[in-house]
């Protein structure tokens, strides 16, 4: 694990990355963090939680401050210029992964809206997870149709996101042709999943485990 600086749109992009990966498929990650205008950043702990269940499961894995987050420079831009963001640092880790056959993305909160967008416009992403996505408050309509399958974890207690418009936007989803989105319901868990951290990674874990092909 090692702290870079990654050139971006507005400037460099503060990153941890491990590339320690022991899949010879070579399997790249890349973990997206909420809402920077209310204090998130890569250090988040459910961020933290993501990145260390896709480097358990032997992705090369990227977690990096959006622009004004930590040392990124530039300023919060709503979400397009998140979305740039993103862009530019998953072209990075696969100028550092040219051989990668498995991309994943996952976010948390508002980076699991960012993390669907990104998945919309790059089609060598073939995965995702979004943890507790803001369904209520950010437009998912895009996803028409999603082009992956993936995982939703949502806590049913969440204060910040709703849970009960997760559920439908997965169900929505879950009508789609040769894809599986999976939804998962964490009992009790508010949008930090304070004191369900286990269970989450456990989920997160399992779900990796069970989809991800490796060769």
């Amino acid at each position: 694990m090692s702290e870079i600086l990654i050139p971006g749109p507005e400037g460099r992009i503060e990153a941890i990355y491990n590339d320690h990966s022991k899949n010879p498929s070579n399997c790249t990650a890349l973990i997206l963090h909420n809402d920077p205008s209310k204090g998130g950043t890569m250090h988040n702990k459910v961020v933290y939680n993501l990145y260390k269940c896709f480097t358990k499961n032997n992705f090369s894995t990227l977690r990096f401050n959006f622009r004004g987050a930590g040392k990124s420079d530039g300023k919060f831009d709503g979400g397009e210029g998140e979305l740039a963001d993103a862009a530019a640092v998953l072209d990075w880790l696969h100028n550092q992964n040219p051989n990668f056959e498995i991309c994943w993305v996952a976010g948390f909160s508002f980076g699991s809206w960012i993390a669907m967008q990104l998945l919309m416009r790059r089609p060598e992403i073939n995965g995702f997870i979004c943890v507790a996505p803001p369904t209520d408050t950010r437009d998912f309509n895009f996803l028409s149709p999603c082009p992956s399958s993936g995982l939703i974890v949502h806590g049913d207690k969440d204060e910040i996101s709703s849970y009960d418009t997760s559920k439908i936007l997965s169900e929505k989803l879950q009508k789609q042709k040769k894809i599986n989105i999976s939804f998962q319901t964490i009992k009790g868990a508010d949008h930090f999943f304070i004191n369900h951290s286990e269970k989450l990674q456990e989920i997160i874990n399992n779900y990796l485990e069970n989809n991800v092909k490796k060769t």
